[in-house]
């Protein structure tokens, strides 16, 4: 893939979707997240008109604060899934990303006190439609071992909600599939914040 990636949610879809473009302006892949089920259920396309499936990405458990979604290629193959750190994420958004029952990466929020400034300007009548142009999280992905991998941090915008994905490190082409399916699914499970 060439970095930067540009995530874009669509603005008056009814379920919600993202597009996903590389550094040339071509469509890397295309999310749509199913509405009205139990278990969150995300399709990912390598095409906008939703023909080419390239991944799934389904919930172990009916809705719940620490579920995992795990992510499976057309095939059905397992590719690795990430987890929400439960309480701990609460001021801090935190997830895990795993190859099967081990996490090998996390992704951190970099600065919780823009979570709460947003949340309290959001509330200021006429002000608070600016809060997704002046508040702006970043979200850092790193190994075990402390070394950051790739970053993703929201583009100032008033209306639409964009977001660019940097790499920082070299990384496999395994723990880059995990790391974008992790990022997108985390966007998708913060996007009223932001």
């Amino acid at each position: 893939m060439q970095y930067p990636l540009e995530l874009t949610f669509k603005l008056w879809a009814f379920a919600p979707q993202i597009s996903v473009v590389d550094a040339h302006g071509n469509l890397a892949f295309y999310v749509k997240q199913k509405l009205f089920k139990l278990k969150e259920a995300i399709t990912i396309f390598a095409d906008a008109e939703q023909k080419q499936p390239l991944y799934y990405i389904k919930a172990d458990r009916i809705i719940d604060f620490s579920a995992r979604y795990d992510f499976t290629d057309s095939n059905g193959t397992y590719v690795g899934g990430v987890k929400r750190r439960g309480l701990k994420s609460i001021w801090k958004a935190r997830y895990d990303i795993f190859e099967g029952e081990e996490s090998n990466l996390n992704i951190q929020e970099q600065n919780p006190w823009v979570k709460v400034a947003d949340a309290l300007f959001a509330e200021i009548p006429i002000l608070g439609l600016f809060t997704g142009y002046v508040f702006n999280p970043v979200y850092i992905v790193s190994r075990a071992d402390g070394t950051q991998v790739m970053r993703l941090e929201k583009i100032p915008t008033f209306l639409s909600r964009k977001f660019i994905i940097k790499t920082i490190d070299q990384m496999s082409d395994r723990e880059e599939q995990q790391i974008l399916l992790s990022l997108v699914m985390m966007l998708l499970l913060e996007k009223n914040r932001g």
